[in-house]
């Protein structure tokens, strides 16, 4: 499932959806972040922005430096 999520982000190089899954990935252990919250997740390369509703990580905002 997380695999699917990154490979839809269009903008993003193919090499980066392993970052971005890896990001996914620790976020889905926050337990304080909860909608309206926002928050941040940084890797070496790329970056999401994400609340949590529930039991669902809502990715907001994702990128990768080229």
């Amino acid at each position: 499932m997380i695999q699917r999520a990154a490979n839809v982000l269009f903008d993003v190089p193919d090499e980066m959806h392993e970052e971005i899954v890896m990001l996914i990935s620790a976020v889905t252990g926050d337990a304080e972040t909860r909608a309206p919250d926002l928050a941040a997740a940084f890797g070496e390369w790329c970056w999401l922005v994400y609340t949590i509703r529930g039991d669902v990580v809502e990715v907001l905002d994702v990128g990768c430096a080229r």
